[in-house]
């Protein structure tokens, strides 16, 4: 072994510990590591920063960005309708969430996925009575499968991609992963929704609906003129109502609310229907019903601004004490709409921009972000921190939907490379704010990033040094006996474990050159042991730290660290039993 190698072998066996360890930010660590390389001399201090601009860091982000515009647009809530039903059995529920997180995974990044699925999961677990730990596992498990079946799905696939191109000339295509990515999916989901879940302990008692009534706000909504609502009654719309956790209180006519809640009342065009409840899921009643905010801030210019619902509590000295927003002229004045306001749960017979405003209140204002900023500011109140909630811009879920599907599109023909064509989406959608222009950044998850931009050029120097091919050396030695396709399982399976402990862009990195090194040292092809290591790589099961999907749902379900390898470990060898046969099938030796 050479002093280079030595050197390399020493510093990402310590990066590697460190990441084990957890206790330093990855992204510090791989950094870190990479200014050591340069200093070292393993790595040239005029390569140093070139991995920030690899194809795979682009593509990340830009992933990361379009996924943020699918939500923004409303083009996921669609979804809501037919996976959310509470009264189904939890084997069925399991089983279509699953398919769903799977099949979103696959359209955009496979953590952007989860985020969204999760709320409508814990949602249906408290209506329905149940513990939510015991959907969410299966559901991250579900959206980690269903990553693999594009290349854009997760960030392994990326790397693997775009390492292909540097190896051999050419970069695996978006849907090159597909065949095995949807043998391995299938398998998964229905081993997660058949048998999985039963593995899984119950760590949190089950919720149940209602339970928690705190923070409820009192707000009116509008019917547009072709609303299916005109004519019924405000009592047809309390089922609808129960399905977002939102109370219909009554119906304001000609600027005064109706006696009682008015249930038997014909809706008029002109009618304003009065309900109750917290911010996210008054937005998504309104949207899911097809109604309006009565009152919008008028957008500007010829796209309009994004909207936001931000709280702000009223302390003893503000100026909008004993005033009402029709009193401060909050629309016409400041552009920000007073939509709702919570008084200790108290419900109120005045119309809420009539409501004299008292301390303590607190006020959910609609409008452009800096705009509704400056109205707190302006008002005397205080902004609640993290109690921002994005509007959903459902007008513009088609647009958003077509632009992404056109930038695949012109990838998979040739027309412009993948990076080309999500920054042209990216910058659509940023031109018809789909995505504000904070939220372009907001987007990214730039600790990812500075990870990845970190070790790739590490990873070029274990290639440089020959530290990959000593690898690949040893393990063919150890495993000479053994046929092409054991030693791909034993690859994968070295893989796997990995990934459980390590970052799985950090282990895609790493062993992809280790799997090209080993099929030129036996003679077969590179692209089933690539393939492999795309696979292992993502299918980090056994821990909560191999997976940031895994991470995510361990606080809300109530997970120990030792309850992931339960459904995790047979859930593997799952994977490795049914991906070698599929990889030696669609990609031969």
């Amino acid at each position: 072994m050479t002093g280079p190698q030595l050197f390399i072998f020493c510093l990402l066996g310590i990066v590697f510990a460190m990441l084990v360890w957890g206790r330093v930010r990855y992204d510090l660590v791989a950094f870190a590591a990479l200014i050591v390389a340069v200093i070292g001399g393993v790595v040239p201090a005029e390569h140093a920063f070139e991995g920030f601009g690899h194809e795979a860091v682009v593509i990340i982000a830009l992933v990361l960005i379009a996924s943020r515009a699918m939500i923004n647009s409303g083009a996921v809530e669609l979804i809501a309708q037919y996976v959310v039903d509470a009264g189904r059995s939890l084997s069925n529920h399991i089983g279509i969430m699953s398919v769903a997180g799977a099949a979103l995974s696959a359209i955009i990044n496979n953590v952007a996925a989860l985020v969204i699925l999760m709320t409508l999961d814990m949602e249906t677990a408290k209506k329905a009575g149940r513990s939510v730990s015991l959907s969410l596992m299966p559901l991250s498990f579900a959206t980690i499968l269903g990553g693999m079946v594009t290349m854009i799905g997760t960030p392994p696939n990326i790397v693997i991609a775009q390492f292909r191109d540097r190896a051999l000339g050419e970069p695996f295509s978006m849907f090159d992963f597909s065949p095995v990515g949807l043998v391995c999916a299938i398998a998964g989901i229905v081993f997660v929704a058949g048998v999985g879940w039963r593995l899984i302990p119950q760590r949190l008692a089950p919720q149940k609906n209602g339970e928690a009534e705190s923070g409820l706000f009192v707000t009116e909504a509008g019917f547009p003129g072709d609303s299916e609502w005109v004519g019924k009654t405000p009592r047809d719309l309390v089922e609808k109502a129960d399905e977002f956790d939102v109370a219909v209180l009554g119906l304001v006519r000609r600027g005064k609310r109706l006696p009682g809640f008015a249930f038997g009342e014909e809706i008029r065009k002109s009618d304003r229907l009065v309900v109750e409840g917290d911010p996210k899921s008054i937005e998504a009643f309104v949207g899911g019903a097809k109604l309006e905010i009565a009152v919008k801030p008028k957008e500007d210019g010829l796209i309009g601004r994004s909207m936001t619902l931000s709280e702000a509590i009223v302390p003893p000295t503000a100026r909008a004490i004993g005033r009402s927003a029709m009193d401060m002229r909050l629309l016409e004045r400041r552009g920000v709409t007073l939509i709702g306001v919570s008084r200790q749960g108290k419900r109120f017979r005045e119309r809420v921009r009539n409501l004299t405003i008292q301390p303590g209140d607190v006020l959910l204002l609609l409008g452009p972000e800096n705009r509704v900023a400056d109205a707190i500011d302006w008002m005397g109140a205080m902004a609640l921190a993290d109690r921002s909630h994005a509007v959903i811009q459902r007008s513009k879920a088609l647009l958003a939907i077509g632009i992404f599907a056109a930038a695949i599109a012109a990838s998979v023909v040739g027309f412009v490379t993948l990076p080309i064509a999500l920054a042209a989406a990216v910058a659509l959608y940023a031109l018809f704010n789909i995505v504000g222009a904070r939220e372009v950044y907001e987007a990214v998850e730039w600790p990812v990033i500075v990870l990845l931009g970190s070790l790739i050029p590490l990873g070029l120097a274990l290639e440089d040094t020959g530290g990959t091919a000593l690898i690949a050396n040893s393990i063919v030695a150890q495993t000479s006996f053994l046929p092409a396709w054991a030693i791909l399982a034993v690859l994968m399976v070295v893989t796997m474990t990995l990934s459980d402990f390590l970052n799985n862009v950090a282990t895609a990195l790493i062993a992809a050159p280790i799997a090209v090194g080993i099929a030129q040292s036996i003679g077969v092809s590179p692209d089933p042991f690539l393939m492999g290591v795309a696979v292992a790589a993502s299918c980090a099961f056994l821990t909560p730290i191999g997976h940031k999907n895994n991470t995510i749902i361990m606080g809300p379900g109530g997970y120990h660290f030792g309850d992931y390898w339960r459904m995790g470990l047979p859930l593997e060898l799952l994977i490795i039993a049914v991906s070698v046969p599929a990889i030696l099938f669609f990609w031969p030796l």
